[in-house]
């Protein structure tokens, strides 16, 4: 509950609300990826390696040993958040644009298309805290299926480019990997284009994802009585 936690904090000095959930949000993905970075690095470098014909798979302490061997910094620590900073850029409007626009999608329907998409008064589960009407399971699945839409557009550049980078080391060892060289060289390859290459099947990931995560959460909101 960082987001809940982080929306409370930045309320008492922000009072645009939009501001405050999309700030929220964005501090909330921030620290989610300093904590995971290292883990995604390593699955990035397996998914990326295709094994040979017989041989099998490397395992995850090889690849983190090879990761933390590698040339590139003095110290192999820095190995494992290769794109780190372009990671930040990209989760603060990834993070910051889904909890915004979930939170809208949300608002709306409750307002708006309460009377489809809200519960009736008699199944509405009432806590002391709670106030907010309770939403139809299809109108939480769509709410967080369209968040996760404009969340992925806002930031697929950001994630290209970062996972250009995170495999350079792949390619050369010794090459730190330059964010300003990967964005030339996919202009020059393919222009604004080239920067939202695969994005149409990126939606088909996560629209499922957002909707049962954001589906989820409201439920567990509920069921701890949380505002």
């Amino acid at each position: 509950m960082t987001y809940e936690q982080l929306k409370i904090a930045l309320g008492r000095r922000i009072s645009d609300n939009h501001v405050r959930n999309f700030l929220a949000g964005a501090l909330c993905g921030i620290i989610s990826v300093a904590a995971s970075y290292p883990l995604d690095m390593i699955r990035v470098r397996m998914a990326y390696t295709t094994p040979t014909s017989g041989v099998p798979a490397e395992r995850v302490w090889t690849v983190a040993r090879m990761i933390y061997n590698e040339p590139a910094y003095r110290f192999g620590i820095l190995n494992f958040f290769r794109g780190f900073p372009l990671s930040i850029m990209g989760i603060i409007p990834y993070g910051g644009v889904s909890f915004l626009t979930h939170e809208y999608f949300t608002s709306l329907a409750r307002s708006r298309f309460a009377s489809v998409a809200s519960k009736p008064p008699d199944q509405q589960t009432r806590g002391r805290r709670r106030k907010v009407r309770e939403l139809k399971s299809w109108a939480e699945l769509i709410s967080g299926g369209l968040s996760g839409i404009f969340a992925q557009t806002a930031s697929y550049p950001f994630e290209l480019i970062r996972r250009r980078m995170q495999i350079a080391g792949a390619h050369d060892p010794t090459k730190r990997g330059n964010a300003a060289n990967v964005i030339r060289e996919i202009w020059h390859a393919s222009g604004v284009r080239g920067f939202f290459v695969g994005l149409t099947i990126g939606y088909v990931k996560v629209v499922p994802m957002f909707a049962v995560s954001f589906f989820t959460y409201e439920k567990l909101k509920t069921l701890l009585d949380i505002e």
